[in-house]
């Protein structure tokens, strides 16, 4: 079994995987005044809820964009495992194409979720990452990380709108029942989830047309769930899709040594 880690700048995405099956997946908040004995005991405790064996886990993987948290949460993982984690960075093998103008600065997360977007859809696919940050990335038809792009997340504008106005009250992520809001409440839950949903739609056209073919596209990340059933675009939603990746990175460099 592989215990597989992505730090974000919101949350730990925390999973076992085990012959390309995910046996759960959860969220931790990210936190880096944690030390390494308080996330040792926090994933002691997701651990015993989930009934595993700290010794059924044979390796580890860590994706990070939170370079101060990295170290800490390799070394508590040291300690509890008793194995050392694998972190997804230079020298580690993705078999990934990437056709940037500086590929070491795409981010791990990106680099992941694109890994098991290829061997789970077809290419070209474009994979979008609702987080902290959306991102969205493009992968040609011949199978190569050609770029993308990165726009404020939905909670970022949110609370963007509610820091910088009097009158304007904090709201939960779900949609209106109609488009044109007749109260307050309703007009910042229309423009907040059907507006990111039509901003991604509009994007996805937009990729089409610059591509010149027809793309699939899949969604992943915590908030993925609150906006993409709102777009009008086809859109895979894949929870996992991030635990996936980092399972395969690792079997590609653990099954080659």
């Amino acid at each position: 079994m592989i215990l597989a880690i992505d730090i974000g700048n919101t949350n730990i995405v925390i999973g076992c995987t085990q012959e390309e099956k995910v046996h759960f997946v959860e969220r931790a908040s990210t936190n880096i005044a944690k030390t390494e004995l308080e996330y040792v005991v926090e994933f002691k405790t997701l651990f015993d809820l989930y009934r595993i064996n700290t010794e059924e886990i044979t390796g580890c993987i860590i994706s990070s964009v939170v370079p101060p948290l990295t170290n800490i949460v390799k070394s508590a993982m040291q300690k509890l495992l008793r194995i050392c984690p694998m972190v997804v960075g230079p020298g580690v093998k993705t078999g990934l194409n990437i056709l940037m103008d500086n590929p070491a600065q795409v981010g791990s997360d990106l680099i992941v979720n694109a890994v098991a977007a290829l061997k789970y859809y077809k290419a070209p696919i474009i994979i979008i990452d609702m987080g902290t940050a959306t991102t969205i990335s493009v992968v040609d038809e011949k199978k190569n990380y050609v770029g993308g792009m990165i726009l404020p997340g939905v909670k970022i504008s949110l609370d963007a709108l509610t820091s910088r106005t009097s009158q304007l009250p904090r709201i939960s992520l779900e949609a209106p029942r109609k488009i044109v809001g007749k109260n307050t409440i309703d007009c910042m839950k229309s423009g907040i989830v059907l507006g990111q949903a039509s901003c991604l739609d509009g994007m996805i056209g937009r990729i089409r047309e610059e591509l010149g073919y027809p793309v699939n596209a899949v969604a992943t990340g915590g908030l993925a769930g609150c906006i993409v059933p709102h777009c009008r675009e086809k859109i895979i939603c894949d929870n996992e899709l991030t635990l996936k990746g980092l399972d395969i990175i690792y079997r590609k460099n653990t099954e080659q040594n």
